[in-house]
């Protein structure tokens, strides 16, 4: 019930459909007989938009992103008819209708239809979006931004050699948008994502204070006293500037264990 898009230009699976849409005008329908020679992916294609009109995930289950991939792990698209065509190819009759056509400047793409060039421009944008949705303090939506902005310099980054000039201007960029990141998720109470997000970006930076102070909060709001007073001290040893907010913190760590003790010895209490 939702018309499909396709970017052209974007190495869609099907190439000859783009070749096809590329000769229709809007709000026309064109039937199409296509070779075999043009027709071989079409069952991996169909099984993605079968899977959707189920309301399931296209992906679901799979080892792997690549349809081929999966085909060789599986040898199965799920469907009889479509494995059939997979073992014979035939030529097929597509009938299409062109509901509209969008200039590129139109369109806002995904970030993985971006180039790099494209991405890299994104991020900024994003970031401000992010910052924008913070101070309204809307920290769902925040995050979405953040975390899209680091796809976008994670994918970049794939093409660079790990630890060299290029991937570590990357990485710079990368770092305040996971912090930023990190805190959404604490407003949201998100702690465990927030301990696997910091510690994963400590394996890389472990000299970053801002880093260490949202995973001791994280290991505070998760009960976790010993981890979170690790963290607040290493802070206050990185970052003099910070020991006010790690005395703060310390301060509330020690009065909520406190209470936390006081309750469970009255629980205890009741059960004998």
């Amino acid at each position: 019930g939702i018309p499909m898009e396709i970017i052209v230009g974007k190495m869609f699976k099907l190439e000859i459909w783009e070749t096809l849409l590329s000769s229709m005008r809007t709000g026309e329908v064109s039937e199409f007989w296509c070779d075999a020679i043009h027709t071989g992916m079409y069952a991996l294609v169909s099984r993605g938009m079968r899977r959707i009109a189920e309301g399931r995930d296209p992906l679901e289950g799979q080892k792997h992103r690549c349809g081929m991939g999966n085909m060789f792990d599986y040898h199965s698209t799920g469907y009889a008819d479509l494995d059939e065509l997979q073992r014979t190819p035939q030529p097929l009759i597509f009938i299409m209708e062109l509901f509209r056509v969008e200039e590129p400047s139109a369109y806002k793409r995904d970030t993985w239809a971006m180039s790099q060039e494209e991405k890299l421009a994104a991020v900024p944008v994003l970031h401000s979006e992010g910052n924008r949705l913070v101070l309204r303090k809307e920290f769902r939506q925040a995050a979405a931004k953040y975390q899209e902005a680091v796809i976008c310099l994670r994918n970049l980054q794939a093409k660079e050699k790990p630890w060299e000039d290029g991937w570590l201007k990357l990485e710079s960029l990368v770092t305040p948008l996971v912090l930023n990141y990190c805190q959404c998720q604490l407003e949201l109470g998100e702690y465990y994502e927030v301990l696997e997000h910091t510690t994963e970006l400590l394996q890389k930076h472990n000299d970053n204070a801002k880093a260490y102070f949202k995973r001791a909060k994280a290991h505070a709001a998760v009960w976790n006293e010993r981890e979170a007073r690790e963290d607040f001290l290493r802070v206050a040893h990185l970052d003099a500037s910070m020991a006010a907010a790690v005395k703060k913190e310390l301060k509330q760590l020690g009065e909520r264990m406190r209470k936390k003790h006081v309750e469970d010895r009255k629980r205890y209490q009741g059960l004998f």
